[in-house]
């Protein structure tokens, strides 16, 4: 029996990218899909900047005041060097996760490969800030206030460290996915007005906050990790 079709991309039948099966190819390709309509979205407004913003402009303008007030805050005036990672980490959680809301497309944050390469990547940069702003001193946090106390606080502070990147991919992936099969679920059973219900939901609530929340942790391991460099 096969397979049925849920997605556009399935419908087009395109051969799998070298490499994948034909599920992981459909990830790699919506967010391909998902990084152009990025680039075009910030080509469209650079290219129509007015002095009086209006539409378009006004949600990224708010969204870019937004991140460099927060990154002043936390980290100081060098923050605004990291805007660049945190807007396109903001950027891609918000428009990945509505285009799941969008019938035949896929949320390529609603599966976990794509979440924990984001985690990951974000957990190896700051660690490299880390160590490249303080040297070796960056370690000393690992290993508590005092000498006496480094045996028993270095195990739990490295299961710590280690814990970021694994709870950012996981919180994210579980909501976008569990949003995404509540959805499937309730138009399966025909209920009438809850899928509605639930879209506004995802739509309103859990992709804005998911967003937020991926971005703001950022922010906050940046800190942490540039805290002594910054002497913020």
């Amino acid at each position: 029996m096969e397979q049925p079709e849920f997605y556009i991309l399935d419908k087009l039948h395109l051969p799998p990218l070298p490499g994948l099966s034909a599920h992981n190819s459909l990830i790699v390709e919506y967010t391909w899909i998902v990084m152009a309509i990025i680039a075009i979205t910030i080509i469209i407004v650079i290219k129509n900047w007015k002095t009086v913003p209006g539409g378009l402009q006004n949600v990224i303008e708010s969204v870019t005041l937004f991140i460099e007030n927060y990154l002043i805050d936390m980290i100081g005036p060098k923050g605004l060097t990291y805007f660049p990672l945190v807007v396109t980490v903001m950027l891609f959680v918000l428009l990945g996760s509505y285009l799941g809301l969008i019938p035949g497309m896929m949320s390529p944050t609603g599966f976990i490969g794509t979440t924990a390469a984001m985690a990951i990547v974000v957990f190896l940069y700051y660690q490299y800030l880390g160590i490249s702003k303080r040297g070796l001193k960056y370690f000393k946090h690992f290993l508590g206030p005092i000498p006496a106390m480094a045996p028993f606080m270095l195990p739990m502070e490295l299961i710590s460290e280690f814990a970021r990147p694994i709870s950012l991919s996981v919180r994210l992936f579980a909501n976008i996915f569990g949003g995404e099969m509540i959805i499937k679920v309730l138009f399966g059973m025909s209920a009438i007005g809850l899928p509605v219900v639930w879209l506004f939901w995802d739509s309103v609530i859990t992709i804005p906050i998911q967003g937020l929340i991926f971005s703001l942790l950022t922010m906050v391991y940046l800190a942490g990790a540039l805290a002594s460099d910054e002497g913020h």
